[in-house]
């Protein structure tokens, strides 16, 4: 799968861009059961909020059959391979949950601070990729994005280990006010297998979902492979310290996948 360049000019003008329901009904199924399925086990890549409802799961990709396909899958893979004109390596792969009325917050900031402090990455030349596993809406949090942020470069951030169970490189409020006064703020929705990318450097943030609709979503972060992380503070669960390229498999892979669990399943 290849961007058109009307796609990447939006991309570098704008920060980010939105590919919706890039993935099947099927593929997603099949994905949002698995992510159900890790978020019932006790192991140190799940972490929860501050009231036990799952926040995040790490490195699904390590121990799961469906998300170690998604990380490889050529309709997310090669178009950052595109846009950066190189070979990928996972930095980093969670599936976040913003549970129904217990969803907490993600305070506004930018991913490539966090890499710089605490993993040593060189540049911002790490890309985010989320899925939507649910129906992304305005109203159960979504990812608010301030669109053109990327080109403010690497912003001060101070490190919040109080505000919720996950420690973040926040940004101050005159800083955001700056900038979405600049640009103003947009929250991508979409309907389940919808795709968005967006820059390291854009200033983001969600609020927390008081709704009956949970929002499940995938996130990854492809790092270029001459980025390698240089001094990781973090478990290897979370800043990955293996740079191997990634390889894509078959476009079909996860709809073979599903079809087998049905299989077996009958």
């Amino acid at each position: 799968m290849r961007l058109t360049q009307d796609q990447i000019d939006t991309f570098n003008r704008e920060g980010w861009l939105l590919l919706p329901e890039l993935f099947t009904p099927e593929e997603v199924n099949l994905l949002r059961h698995e992510a159900l399925e890790i978020y019932k086990e006790h192991r140190p890549e799940v972490w929860r909020e501050k009231n036990g409802a799952p926040r995040t799961a790490f490195a699904a990709h390590t121990y799961n059959e469906a998300f170690r396909l998604l990380g490889a899958h050529p309709r997310m893979i090669e178009p950052i391979e595109q846009v950066f004109g190189e070979k990928l390596y996972m930095h980093q792969y969670k599936i976040n949950a913003k549970s129904a009325f217990t969803g907490e917050v993600w305070q506004w900031h930018q991913d490539y601070g966090t890499w710089k402090r605490d993993d040593g990455m060189l540049q911002p030349r790490a890309m985010n990729i989320s899925v939507f596993l649910d129906e992304v809406m305005p109203i159960n949090g979504p990812l608010m994005l301030v669109p053109r942020s990327h080109n403010a470069g690497d912003l001060k951030a101070s490190h919040d280990l109080q505000t919720t169970s996950y420690p973040l490189w926040t940004l101050d409020e005159e800083t955001v006010t700056r900038l979405v006064r600049e640009g103003g703020i947009v929250a991508p929705t979409g309907k389940p297998g919808s795709m968005l990318m967006f820059h390291g450097n854009l200033v983001h943030g969600s609020a927390g979902n008081i709704t009956p609709y949970p929002r499940k979503i995938v996130y990854l972060t492809l790092n270029a492979v001459s980025n390698y992380i240089r001094t990781p503070t973090r478990p290897d669960f979370i800043a990955h310290r293996d740079f191997t390229p990634i390889e894509t498999v078959d476009d079909d892979a996860l709809v073979r996948l599903a079809r087998a669990h049905r299989q077996a399943a009958e």
